[in-house]
């Protein structure tokens, strides 16, 4: 069963933002600061923008693949069940540990405002939200906006009154530690940036993704650096390396200094908010992880359930709730580094996914938004986060090793045995190698993704196309040649007269030139006798002659209808036009690898429709 599309970009932006503002900005600059001293305005900017490279390649496959998972889904299709097993495991594990850790550190903020043990806070507030997002995406997201609108009014508060008390002499010296701690320590706070996955992980519950997503992502990275910047600033600029340094409460320290009491408790308040909609968030993008794994065959079916009357995975939800309950009783804070880990390894993989996407020159992948300076962004995506990597520390690595390993386990004994799927780097093998790719399982999948994505209704035309008669002939040929090809093919196919055919065909074109723009002719003829309406589609890479004006014609559509049906040739030729006026048709008609990709191009390209989505217009 499908998930219901109930998120606009506002739920969107609430949903990376609430994600992003927690334990980046209410825990982490203390303990950055101790790293790189008032320099750690830098570090946040560094990662910032190396996030900003993952994140558009991440946003360049979701509109093209916008399917409950997120990260895993996109791997799995680019490199294989094992990768994508994995990394959803891995994914998940992340985002459950650090919406445990943020439901741990809001215990920890609430602590001083109430005297009721802060890990039943926690756990019922866990509960809560595992209620809530079983009831649906949509009020989960609801409850978020709420919250995240209340973050921003209380950390505009801070900004503003605030700034006015910076102390300039607490920035000197800048960097004490010397500039390669400060990008050392971009690695530390990268974590900050996690939230921009989630939006990936709920895209098939988004209306129209391919804007949606796109601009959600940037607004929202783009606000929450700045926010980060101009916070962990004043921060610095009110509060001496003495007191800042190594603080767990950096942002009600500071408030302290410049509101006193009151700000402090308004911090702490703010702190709250934070790491409540990470958890929101948190709990939201995990599930669907175990549903997207369990839907291919990697994870038992249990997983995949959804909800009849809500359309929510309750099971995934549940599970990953049951995990972060658990893990408030366990000591954190290695496997949040871990975490941070697995962060940065997504933004690699995404960046090389997108790479091996591009160069797979597979037909049927099309995004709605394409990432800028490709591959240079990427590349350097990579090679930063490589960097950041390294600077994590050996348990964080070997922890993930490990995590690593269990993937692959699960992989081997369970996901092999239960499915089998076609990837994108198979395709890539195949191009450099020059082979052909045996079958059409992820063309078709993408088609699919499509249709669903851009809300493509069949009408007549799309099943005319699907039981169309399609040639691929080589050339170049002349008109009279590529006449007596054509109608040979078509009297193996359709039993028609070769020589009425060919006449006809002949006829038609003296009438009147076919050539209807350059590279393309339509062309149509009647057939006496039973009812037909077929439509024939031939590309011919080597070019056909039609009259000496128009030589090297690469598509050629013919219409065969019966008397009966030749009322509906103007809409079929209508249909045509609308598809062959888009720059990129002929590009795409000459990459396709083979009929069935040819059919592909017609079937998924811009046209209006009218018909219901459900049933055929016929």
């Amino acid at each position: 069963m499908s998930l219901k599309k109930n998120l606009t970009l506002l739920d969107v932006f609430c949903i990376i933002t609430g994600a992003m503002v927690s334990s980046g900005l209410f825990v982490l600059p203390g303990i950055a600061h101790a790293e790189a001293g008032p320099a750690v305005v830098f570090s946040y900017c560094f990662a910032g923008l190396l996030a900003a490279a993952g994140m558009l390649s991440i946003a360049e496959i979701i509109t093209a693949m916008p399917k409950a998972g997120g990260d895993y889904f996109y791997v799995m299709r680019t490199m294989g069940p094992s990768a994508g097993t994995v990394m959803g495991l891995l994914s998940w594990f992340s985002l459950t540990m650090k919406s445990a850790f943020a439901l741990m550190g809001m215990a920890a903020f609430i602590r001083p405002l109430t005297p009721v043990n802060p890990l039943l806070i926690a756990g019922g507030i866990c509960i809560f939200f595992m209620v809530l997002n079983c009831v649906g995406v949509g009020e989960a997201s609801r409850f978020q906006i709420l919250l995240v609108f209340g973050l921003f009014a209380l950390m505009g508060y801070y900004i503003a009154s605030g700034v006015p008390s910076i102390q300039i002499e607490y920035f000197v010296p800048f960097a004490p530690y010397g500039w390669d701690r400060v990008l050392a320590t971009a690695g530390l706070v990268f974590v900050s940036y996690g939230g921009l996955l989630k939006a990936a992980s709920v895209a098939e519950e988004v209306k129209n993704p391919g804007m949606t997503i796109p601009l959600g992502m940037i607004l929202a990275l783009v606000i929450v650096c700045m926010i980060y910047t101009i916070m962990v600033f004043t921060t610095s600029g009110v509060l001496g390396a003495d007191e800042l340094d190594r603080s767990l409460t950096p942002i009600s320290d500071g408030a302290s200094v410049f509101l006193g009491r009151s700000g402090l408790v308004l911090m702490n308040i703010a702190a709250a908010l934070a790491f409540i909609s990470t958890a929101n968030a948190g709990i939201m993008a995990a599930s669907r992880y175990l549903l997207s794994l369990s839907r291919d065959g990697l994870l038992p079916s249990a997983f995949g359930k959804t909800n009849s009357r809500f359309q929510t995975p309750h099971s995934a939800v549940m599970l990953t709730g049951l995990c972060m309950i658990g893990a408030l009783f366990i000591q954190l804070d290695v496997l949040i580094k871990t975490a941070s880990t697995v962060l940065i390894l997504t933004h690699i993989l995404a960046n090389l996914c997108l790479i091996i996407l591009r160069e797979s020159r597979l037909l049927n992948y099309q995004p709605k938004f394409r990432a800028p300076l490709y591959p240079y962004l990427q590349i350097a995506g990579m090679l930063g986060c490589t960097l950041l990597l390294f600077e994590m520390g050996r348990d964080a690595l070997l922890i993930s090793l490990v995590l690593i390993g269990i993937g692959l386990f699960v992989y081997w004994f369970y996901g092999r045995i239960n499915t089998e799927r076609e990837f994108a780097l198979v395709h890539l093998v195949a191009r450099i190698t020059n082979r052909e790719v045996p079958g059409e399982q992820l063309e078709t999948e993408l088609k699919q993704i499509i249709r669903e994505r851009d809300h493509l209704c069949k009408d007549r035309f799309d099943q005319l196309i699907e039981e169309a008669i399609v040639f691929d002939i080589p050339g170049p040929h002349t008109r009279e040649s590529f006449f007596a090809e054509l109608a040979r093919k078509l009297r193996d196919c359709t039993g028609f007269d070769s020589e009425e055919i060919m006449q006809a065909l002949l006829s038609r074109e003296a009438a009147g030139s076919t050539v209807i723009m350059h590279g393309i002719a339509v062309s149509d003829i009647m057939i006496k006798g039973k009812e037909v309406l077929s439509i024939v589609l031939v590309r011919c890479r080597g070019g056909i002659t039609l009259n000496p004006d128009d030589k090297n014609i690469h598509a050629f559509f013919l219409l065969l209808a019966s008397e009966a049906e030749r009322s509906y040739n103007l809409r079929a030729v209508t249909a045509i036009a609308q598809i062959i006026q888009n720059p990129q048709f002929e590009k795409r008609w000459l990459a396709a690898k083979n009929t069935a990709a040819l059919r592909d191009v017609i079937l998924l390209s811009e046209r209006r429709r009218i018909c219901s989505p459900h049933r055929w217009n016929l």
